[in-house]
């Protein structure tokens, strides 16, 4: 059996409060096995890891357990002071007497008593824990960036800057996402195509980076250091070797003015054959199969007019679809997000009149590059609107729709608003509907303070309904601030409706093994601590996949994931984490239900002998086949059976 060390930690008063600490440590030092008991303020600092490691070395401990807070926290911390006074990393055992002891009860007496038993089971754990060594793995020096948006951007360069291979995968025709639609950045209104077309540019000629676009990632296998990537290229029909973006194709196609345009929104029509917008990277031109002619039914006219069209012979309707293999050792996810859909908020009336629009829409009408080149146009009739009414919180911080707030909405209105005296001057009326002004950013305060002298009419308080008539659209909004109830008429509404994971970020999330928090984005592994990681080693978030954010905010995170990633794609080798299944071949009987149950394909049966193996570089130690073994042949290092039992026993 193992000599133990238990080690109680105040946490300040975090502990103190609720639990005796000088109690549980008194009875810890009676229990079985136990040679050494301390308690210490903070058993984390310098002084409390002093504190381990001298009675390590003063009672020849074999195992540590440390009675603190979560081991989320700080486990990798003690095992690294264990490990430092001689004693195997994972021959030390966590109890939590924070979050599950003195932070769940209010009873002293009882928060106490609990204490001594999540105590005296740590040390029947610890007392049969046994030394781990962990395995390495060789690290291929390549990573994949999934999203080509600002933050996938900056993370590819930052990655490609520090001289690995990058490969870029985005789902579009072209790079730039969300920012490639908006006209300008607040709070400084710089021209969003200035600032990102060098950008998109440097991404596109950078040696080090491969440029997939038009092309999903539909399955990752493998674990950090070696992922095994298969990346579906989706056929454009056009060479992107031959075009040269002259855009005849698109000028020629049949079609033209007949396919909604998606990069417009659908506030115009596009051909078939198409490129999204002047700037475009690649500026290669596109086929979309759902409305060609010649895709759907084989014929097109007399023959395809693209084809004609096109100088350097660059259409291939025969093109298929490709599939690619990729080798990375690390994964930075940048999807970013979609907006909600505003059609499900029927009391704003977006589905009962063209003029009811979303602040992205307002952007391509306000760009030199929409569908009106610059002019702010009623989509009705064509006229410049004589009144604009801004409703704020479209869905968002709403019970009903999303509890959580968009960030981005109050500062983008009031960009709006800027651009809207700008290009129609003071004649045009402008009210916006607010719950409250969040401008939290830097120069955001300034940039509000500035805009409330442009002769904003400022309602605290939103619409219960949009109303939809001949007389044009109107609605009833009652002003919090002046306890009054005002009378709206205006020609077009702009609604600011929250920001949202993507469609397919719950797919997405299983092709990853990512986890989502309870909005639907993806989760980070800790808010603070390590808000660019995943709780899958080796693959990290960036941007408004893991949560609503601005341009800067997005870039600074993706910079951070850039910086996690190339903290592995730097090393030869990488450790692997011990803690993981095992296969005791005498019992085992060769089922195969563990190789079925495995989310991570570790498992795998031996040709020869038939008995299921582990691959140590995959497990990630979740339990799933040792919970599925009829045989019991499955076992976990260090939370073996004999083990949980021994704990169970004693607790009760």
């Amino acid at each position: 059996m193992n000599r133990v060390g238990v080690f109680v930690c105040h946490c300040g008063i975090n502990i103190a409060s609720k639990v005796d600490v000088k109690d549980v440590s008194e009875y810890a030092s009676k229990l079985d096995g136990v040679v050494v008991s301390r308690e210490y303020k903070y058993m984390c600092s310098d002084p409390g890891a002093k504190l381990i490691r001298d009675s390590i070395d003063e009672f020849a401990l074999d195992s540590v357990v440390i009675a603190s807070c979560s081991p989320r926290m700080h486990e990798q911390t003690f095992r690294g002071v264990a490990e430092k006074g001689g004693v195997n990393p994972y021959n030390v055992e966590i109890t939590n007497i924070r979050e599950q002891c003195s932070w769940a009860h209010e009873d002293p007496v009882e928060a106490t008593r609990k204490a001594k038993a999540l105590v005296k089971a740590a040390v029947a754990k610890a007392r049969l824990l046994e030394p781990l060594q962990k395995s390495k793995t060789p690290v291929i020096p390549e990573a994949l960036v999934i999203g080509g948006g600002i933050a996938g951007m900056q993370a590819a360069l930052d990655l490609a800057v520090d001289g690995f291979k990058v490969h870029l995968v985005e789902r579009e025709p072209i790079i730039g996402g969300r920012m490639a639609q908006l006209d300008k950045t607040f709070p400084t209104l710089d021209c969003s195509s200035c600032i990102l077309t060098p950008k998109m540019m440097e991404t596109k000629n950078h040696q080090n980076i491969k440029l997939l676009t038009y092309s999903d990632v539909v399955s990752v296998e493998g674990s950090v250091g070696n992922y095994r990537v298969k990346v579906k290229r989706k056929p454009r029909f056009v060479d992107i070797d031959k075009c040269t973006g002259c855009g005849d194709c698109t000028r020629a196609c049949r079609l033209v003015g007949h396919v909604p345009d998606d990069f417009n929104l659908g506030l115009n029509k596009r051909g078939a054959a198409y490129i999204p917008f002047p700037q475009a990277i690649p500026l290669t031109a596109t086929i979309d199969p759902a409305y060609c002619l010649m895709k759907r039914f084989g014929k097109c006219g007399d023959g395809p007019l693209c084809v004609e069209a096109c100088g350097p012979g660059a259409i291939d309707l025969d093109q298929k679809e490709e599939m690619i293999d990729l080798n990375v050792g690390a994964i930075v996810v940048a999807t970013g997000y979609d907006l909600l859909d505003p059609g499900k908020m029927f009391e704003y009336g977006y589905t009962l009149s063209p003029d009811v629009i979303t602040t992205l829409e307002l952007e391509r009408l306000i760009s030199s590059s929409g569908p009106t080149s610059g002019n702010v146009l009623l989509p009705s009739n064509g006229e410049k609107p004589g009144s604009v009414t801004f409703i704020l919180c479209a869905g968002s911080r709403d019970e009903t729709q999303c509890t959580w707030c968009c960030r981005i909405g109050c500062m983008s209105a009031l960009k709006h608003v800027y651009l809207l005296r700008e290009k129609l001057g003071c004649e045009v009326e402008i009210n916006i509907c607010y719950t409250d002004i969040r401008s939290f950013g830097k120069g955001y305060e300034e940039f509000y303070r500035k805009i409330r002298g442009k002769g904003v009419n400022f309602f605290r308080g939103r619409p219960s309904e949009v109303r939809v008539g001949r007389g044009g659209i109107c609605m009833e909004i009652f002003d919090t601030t002046t306890n009054k109830l005002f009378e709206v008429r205006t020609q077009m509404v702009v609604l600011v409706p929250a920001l949202v994971p993507r469609v397919d970020s719950e797919e997405f999330s299983r092709v990853l093994g990512l986890s989502r928090s309870g909005d639907g984005f993806f989760l980070e592994a800790h808010p603070k601590l390590r808000p660019m990681d995943t709780f899958v080693n080796g693959i990290f978030l960036a941007g408004c996949c893991q949560g609503p954010k601005d341009i800067s905010d997005s870039v600074s995170q993706a910079s951070g994931a850039a910086s996690r990633a190339a903290g592995i794609l730097s090393q030869d080798e990488l450790e692997n984490d011990p803690l993981i299944a095992w296969v005791d071949p005498e019992v085992c009987a060769g089922c195969g239900v563990c190789v079925e149950v495995c989310a991570y394909s570790a498992r795998k049966l031996n040709d020869v002998t038939g008995i299921a193996e582990v691959d140590e570089a995959l497990c990630a130690g979740c339990g799933a086949c040792i919970s599925a073994c009829p045989s019991n042949a499955s076992t976990h290092k260090n939370y073996t059976k004999q083990q949980l039992i021994r704990m169970i026993d004693e607790v009760i």
